[in-house]
């Protein structure tokens, strides 16, 4: 039978793993910065400081690309209930080092989105800061979890956030919004990618006990979604936009990261690993 680590003999035995994969992202992740992308030239008072309130027909963007920035913003405006949640399961060393990096590239995306949003008008800030408050009052809550359930929705949940960009990038909407959506995607990449990086080190370490986190997790898996400003849920209308389907979650979100974990190709599962990996069989 094989070993089954607690979460704090986990955090130690993958500490250094964590500390060698902060550095690796911080050197490979592009320092851009958000006052750079939004064209503050196009910006004018409302009427509260003497200029003209908001108006429908003062939006250029398509229904699409407003939706898709709107989701974004709501969703990163909730950092401070995804911090909090993170760091339940991270504070500590390294990992509360790397908690820290993670809010604050997050943080970043929000302060882009919502400039250009307000700068061109793209959409009712009056609306938009009602569903933010909102949004923000709900908080968010995960379930309990141990640290290896963590690190794979973690990793899950940034590569469905780099798919819904890519995607918004993919409208062509205009010059602007699509370098910005692929500076979201690129950061939403390296995020997968260093919470993928240490569920391997976990498979690597505890074979059976990981399988079964990952097995669990994609079993229940959800993106974080928000109530929109006009109403309905984000997840309906971005499937319906072609910016994100849930219904493709098993092809482009899990496939590919049980295929970067080895899941059918690894040789150290017991009798009971086995039964799980069999669990994921239609995603091979």
């Amino acid at each position: 039978m094989q070993k089954t680590l607690t979460d704090r003999e986990l955090l130690d035995s993958l500490a250094d793993e964590v500390e060698t994969n902060l550095r690796r992202h911080i050197e490979v992740a592009e320092g851009w910065q958000p006052h750079e992308q939004v064209p503050w030239s196009d910006g004018r008072n409302f009427a509260f400081l003497g200029g003209e309130d908001w108006a429908p027909e003062q939006s250029e963007l398509s229904d699409t690309a407003r939706l898709a920035l709107t989701v974004s913003v709501l969703v990163a405006d909730n950092l401070p209930s995804y911090h909090r949640e993170l760091g339940k399961h991270l504070r500590t060393g390294p990992w509360w080092r790397w908690v820290g990096r993670w809010t604050a590239e997050e943080n970043r995306h929000e302060i882009m989105i919502r400039n250009y949003l307000m700068l061109t008008r793209a959409v009712d800030p009056v609306a938009l800061e009602r569903a933010r408050m909102q949004h923000m009052t709900d908080g968010f809550n995960r379930p309990p979890m141990h640290l290896i359930d963590v690190l794979a929705t973690c990793a899950f949940e940034e590569a469905a956030a780099a798919i819904r960009h890519r995607n918004t990038a993919a409208i062509g909407e205009n010059p602007i919004v699509t370098a910005m959506a692929e500076k979201l995607a690129a950061d939403d990449e390296l995020q997968a990618e260093f919470f993928a990086v240490l569920v391997a080190a976990a498979l690597d370490l505890v074979p059976d006990q990981a399988v079964r986190a990952i097995a669990d997790r994609v079993a229940d898996f959800r993106v974080p979604h928000v109530d929109l400003p006009g109403g309905g849920s984000s997840d309906e209308a971005l499937a319906e936009a072609g910016i994100y389907d849930p219904a493709k979650e098993g092809e482009l979100v899990f496939k590919p990261l049980l295929q970067r974990w080895n899941i059918f190709s690894r040789t150290d599962f017991s009798e009971e690993g086995e039964k799980t990996r069999a669990e994921l069989a239609q995603y091979q």
